[in-house]
């Protein structure tokens, strides 16, 4: 089996904050189909930044490069790509949202190929992820997130996630994480994600006032997450500490773990290289006894490493990428009582939505 095409677009979605239908900025995606001489298609997507560069990164340089080679040799198409990559050997932002684009679309072809679904290919240990929701976004003022809450609780979601650092001041950001704890009750599991927005002063700050909220953890505290003040800051507060969605290869997480900075790993295959680094860092992950979930808006993507590694945890449903994931797929999986079942087919189980794809088109 060899690849003999690499297709790649940019497509643009519209979405909006639920329960009071604000307009959300566009939403970009980068999706790759790599093609076999088989007649497979994989699928691979990057998401949200920098989309034309993603884009051009993908099907101008790395898929060119890996024509006519086996989809199944991953270890052979990532060295052949490390070079075109950076010929140092660094692990940069958009070269790596370019591989992962490729690498999940090889991912696919191999499931697809082997009839197994990516879970499966990566362990297995589940056919199923619970998930949290991220749903506690800025937009909303303090009576509409106890509302969207009980929305959400009255699906059978039990795992919440709201946002602090939201312009709000770190005061009023506390009183609106205490008013969800009040109103949801104690037996809900309540996160809070700072999207790398605060200085370590201002994290500890506010960790230090929602302590008793019982927060699950608190993902992505501090400005460009850096590993110092991160293992500094968890020595400081007793809230669990995740990061890795955006940047979340397998040498920065290793600079966490040496740094003893993090609680939770978050990776995210359309950021990190895609499954075979996410991977990596599963492995890391168990290594150092960590639980791995999901983060930064990975959907699908990350829904099969949540349920393929046993320390597996939570993937996350992000209200904003499931409005995507309803316009891209015919089959965008659905959570039932707070969990999400992997697709029946293999690969990663999902079929785009042509006909959405051509009115979203950007760039081909």
């Amino acid at each position: 089996m060899l690849i003999k095409d690499v297709r790649v677009s940019v497509h643009r979605f519209k979405n909006s904050v639920p329960l009071i239908n604000k307009p959300i900025e566009d939403d970009y995606r980068i999706i790759c189909e790599i093609e076999t001489d088989e007649g497979h298609v994989g699928i691979g997507m990057a998401s949200r930044f920098l989309w034309h560069g993603v884009a051009a990164v993908a099907g101008k340089h790395l898929g060119p490069a890996i024509i006519g080679m086996d989809p199944r040799d991953l270890e052979k198409i990532h060295a052949r790509l490390q070079p075109l990559i950076s010929e140092r050997g660094a692990m940069t932002g958009i070269n790596l949202a370019g591989l992962s684009c490729i690498d999940l679309a090889l991912w696919d072809i191999i499931g697809k190929a082997s009839g197994r679904t990516v879970a499966q290919l990566l362990g297995g240990a589940k056919d199923y992820a619970d998930a949290y929701v991220t749903y506690g976004f800025a937009a909303f003022e303090t009576e509409h997130l106890i509302e969207m809450a009980r929305i959400l609780i009255g699906k059978g979601h039990t795992r919440l996630k709201m946002l602090v650092g939201t312009g709000r001041g770190l005061v009023e950001d506390a009183k609106r994480v205490a008013a969800v704890r009040e109103a949801i009750g104690e037996d809900i599991l309540l996160a809070v994600d700072a999207n790398e927005g605060l200085r370590p002063e201002e994290a500890l700050r506010i960790a230090k006032m929602i302590e008793p909220c019982n927060i699950a953890w608190f993902e992505d505290p501090l400005q460009r997450v850096d590993a110092r003040d991160l293992g500094n800051m968890r020595k400081r507060t007793t809230i669990p500490l995740s990061a890795g969605q955006m940047d979340g290869h397998s040498l920065r997480f290793r600079e966490w773990v040496e740094h003893d900075a993090i609680d939770i790993f978050m990776p995210n295959s359309m950021y990190n290289g895609g499954m075979t680094e996410t991977r990596r860092v599963a492995h890391l992950s168990q290594i150092y006894n960590k639980p791995l979930s999901d983060a930064g808006g990975g959907g699908v993507w990350c829904l099969h490493h949540v349920a393929g590694f046993r320390n597996g945890t939570l993937a996350e449903i992000h209200l904003g990428t499931e409005q995507v994931e309803e316009q891209m797929f015919l089959d965008p999986p659905k959570a039932v009582n707070g969990r999400v079942a992997i697709p029946d087919a293999p690969g990663f189980g999902v079929t785009l939505n042509r006909d959405m794809l051509k009115e979203t088109l950007v760039t081909a």
